[in-house]
């Protein structure tokens, strides 16, 4: 009974394996194409290109819209004073 169950075993595990009708191997060249196969590709091809013609163009998307404000950026304001400029600009050093 054992020997039968094994062998159903292996009879279904190398079923699949046999399914495969040709699998081309290195160096083997593909089968030159039909003129029917040559006019479905044709064809695909120019069903392909036309569907991207009737994609419409969305434009620029900011997927963070919703997180920024509407208001624009701020300006940086300048708090520099003049104080400090003219101290920087000042400090000469005295040779002695």
């Amino acid at each position: 009974m054992r020997v039968v169950l094994a062998a159903v075993i292996l009879a279904a595990l190398t079923a699949p394996a046999f399914a495969q009708d040709h699998v081309q191997r290195p160096g083997e060249t593909e089968p030159d194409k039909t003129p029917a196969q040559m006019e479905a590709d044709k064809a695909a091809a120019d069903a392909y290109k036309r569907s991207l013609g009737a994609i419409p163009d969305k434009g620029p998307q900011d997927p963070w819209g919703t997180v920024r404000g509407t208001d624009g950026p701020k300006p940086a304001t300048n708090k520099t004073s003049k104080s400090a400029k003219s101290k920087t600009t000042t400090t000469d050093a005295k040779p002695q």
